[in-house]
């Protein structure tokens, strides 16, 4: 093995003292020659740059002033443990230490230390080098920094129940995260027409919180949500995608990122930040911009979820309101159009005009208390509903001619429907009613005149929006029929908006609206398994839109047209069951004058005393609530097993109780609605004793 050749001696104006001194002085890393006490007695240039000190500040300094205070005391126990047996440590052993600059801040750093005991000399080499400076830890302290940025937004957005605040606060972390000047959050309108400047820091001239710009995909929110995906900008002076606003370049803007802002899928809007240097923004800048983007558009949407929740808890609680005062109305309009009916026949009244005037007018007056109840069982989703297939078509063309002939001649009216069959599962007469109710509403809103225009379409999706005012979000994926009807009338405010379906809300003056329209309306939807939604804006026209379910088959429920021509016979056993006293006399003076043989019991206890082994009824006439003790639908269960052949009969002034019925009872027994004329009664009691 041969020997390397020795390397050549330095030149000979050079000594080692020298070249050692350059090289302490040349060192990239920071370098500080420590004594067994603590004390710096030489420092490089590097170290004083690392440090922020001047060089001949730091010779003489304790390296404990180089050390956070959090971590002296430790430091100090260390050094003197290390002093007592000094070894070499390399750099590179991922033993990651925080220095202290002279104006308190910190720097991380990979400190190598050089014990030269070894070498006589009574010091130690310590090798400073500033990790940050590595690409891996910058990357990584980048990632850290957005991390924590991201979950301040995260805290803020589980802590605050208004979402304006996180909407607030959004750009602002996002510039401080990002390192950038500017930061902007776009929202879209109602109408999805305009942007709206909802929030942001550092803006330009032109965007203002609250300006509007045009949802064009020219402009740059607009050109985001057109997209639907992340919009990197490198240099502005070379975009040619859409629109730069003179702003913007004036302001010193070079680069930007913007990503969409979505809700339940569907774009709402766009967060945007930009800053004064080029190429700013890469995949990670990307990545931490789309979760702010998707806490932001989580917390709206939570907001909104709530709101809607609220108002549909608010809307049930009326719904029950209303529903057990129109069952306590309908009892007491039973007594009141019943009494008046037997008035109306009275010999003394018979040569009387102006009594007969007065009853008439009080019949005319319960009618109408009738209908009213009607509607507020329609929205408390409790009236009885007899679906059957209609032609959407036929009856919005029907509709729109009898509209023409009615309604303001500057009113123009529109159906769009398509060629092929539209058909929804509605009872006809209630989808009817509500187009009429929405049509009117419509007019009100044209005092001028303008355009109402009906159209329908097969949905075989929903939208989201309308997804959740399902009941069963399951029934989402069914085919469905949306009618919309729009008016280019004076359009709702938002406040307006929210209230349109609560029961007795109106906008119209005194006298000339009860606000039960649209709450009529929404309740018939709901009940026949669809959705409502309103669009409107002010100025600009309102559309209503109703999806409601096809039918799933063609076969139509046939009808008895023969019920008008029965009769009943007289003789006829009944047995009624009523706990109101005043109904029930009144019903007993109907039957009496149908010669029927009555016989009356306050409840079903008393009637099961009466139906021994020897009675003989051919007629159960029962309410389904009596009072505290059985209801009317157990009595006649009870009844029909002791007697198969006895008809039944339920009446009732509160429709959930005949839905109830309606689904558990037998096909045969019939179902008849308070406050019912005696005409009906004996249309009723004729159909179900026939057989």
């Amino acid at each position: 093995m041969t020997t390397p050749p020795a390397p050549p001696p330095l030149p000979s104006d050079l000594d080692e003292s020298t070249v050692f001194r350059a090289l302490f002085a040349a060192s990239p890393d920071a370098l500080l020659l420590v004594d067994q006490a603590g004390t710096i007695r030489l420092a490089n240039p590097t170290a004083a740059k690392l440090l922020g000190y001047a060089q001949e500040e730091l010779s003489g300094l304790s390296v404990e002033d180089l050390v956070p205070d959090s971590i002296r005391p430790r430091h100090a126990a260390y050094r003197e443990a290390y002093s007592r047996a000094p070894r070499s440590r390399p750099m590179g052993t991922q033993m990651e230490l925080v220095a202290k600059r002279r104006d308190g801040t910190e720097v991380m750093v990979e400190i190598a230390l050089s014990p030269l005991q070894n070498h006589g000399l009574p010091f130690v080499l310590a090798a400073i080098r500033d990790i940050g400076a590595y690409p891996r830890v910058k990357q990584a302290l980048k990632r850290a920094r957005y991390s924590e940025h991201l979950a301040q937004l995260g805290r803020l957005a589980v802590d605050a129940r208004d979402p304006q605040v996180v909407l607030d606060h959004a750009p602002a972390i996002a510039a401080q995260a990002l390192e950038v000047e500017l930061a902007v959050v776009f929202l879209l309108d109602g109408d999805r027409q305009n942007f709206r400047v909802a929030s942001g820091v550092g803006l330009v001239p032109g965007e203002g919180i609250g300006t509007q710009i045009p949802n064009r995909p020219d402009t740059p929110p607009g050109f985001v949500v057109a997209q639907n995906k992340p919009v990197v900008v490198t240099d502005y002076a070379s975009e040619s995608r859409y629109g730069i606003p003179p702003a913007y370049v004036e302001s010193g803007l070079v680069s930007a990122l913007a990503v969409p802002l979505t809700e339940r899928g569907r774009a709402i809007g766009a967060l945007a930040v930009r800053s004064t240097t080029a190429q700013r923004f890469g995949d990670d800048e990307l990545r931490f911009l789309e979760s702010v983007a998707n806490l932001l558009g989580t917390s709206l949407q939570r907001a909104q979820t709530e709101e809607a929740l609220q108002h549909a808890q608010r809307l049930e609680s009326v719904g029950q309101l209303t529903g057990g005062i129109a069952h306590d109305f309908n009892n007491l309009l039973t007594v009141i159009q019943g009494n008046l009916q037997v008035m109306e026949e009275l010999p003394a009244l018979g040569a009387d005009a102006y009594g007969q005037q007065l009853v008439a007018a009080a019949m005319r007056a319960t009618r109408r208390a009738a209908e009213l109840t009607g509607k507020l069982l329609a929205f408390s989703r409790r009236q009885v509903l007899q679906p059957a297939p209609v032609d959407v078509k036929a009856m919005l063309q029907s509709l729109a001619d009898m509209l023409r002939r009615t309604l303001d001649q500057r009113i123009q009216i529109e159906v769009d429907v398509p060629e092929e069959p539209l058909a929804v599962l509605a009872d006809p007469g209630q989808l009817e009613s509500a187009l009429l109710n929405i049509a009117i509403n419509a007019r009100d809103a044209m005092p001028g005149g303008g355009r109402l225009r009906f159209q329908g379409r097969v949905r075989a999706t929903l939208p989201a929006d309308m997804r959740n005012e399902l009941d069963d979000p399951s029934a989402a994926d069914e085919a469905y029929v949306a009618i919309a009807i729009s008016d280019s009338g004076t359009g709702m405010p938002e406040e307006v908006k929210e209230r349109a379906f609560e029961p007795f809300f109106t906008t119209k003056e005194a006298g000339r609206g009860t606000g039960l329209g649209l709450s009529t309306v929404y309740g018939f939807v709901k009940q026949s398994r669809g959705a409502i939604a309103i669009d409107s804006t002010p100025g600009a026209g309102t559309t209503i839109t109703m999806v409601i379910p096809r039918p799933w088959d063609s076969a139509d429920a046939s009808d008895d047209d023969d019920d008008a021509d029965r009769t009943v016979r007289p003789g006829l056993k009944v047995l009624l069951v009523e706990d109101d006293a005043e109904v029930r006399k009144v019903v007993h003076t109907f039957l009496a004058g149908m010669q029927c043989d009555v016989t009356a019991a306050a409840s079903a206890e008393q009637a099961l005393l009466v139906l021994g082994p020897e009675a003989r009824f051919d007629l159960l006439l029962t309410d389904i609530a009596l009072g505290p003790g059985m209801r009317g639908t157990q009595l006649a269960a009870q009844a029909q097993q002791r007697f198969p052949q006895m008809a039944v009969l339920l009446m009732s002034g509160f429709s959930a109780e005949l839905l109830d019925a309606d689904r558990e009872s037998p096909p045969s027994w019939e179902l008849l609605r308070k406050p019912y004329t005696r005409a009906e009664l004996a249309q009723a009691i004729a159909k179900v004793t026939a057989a």
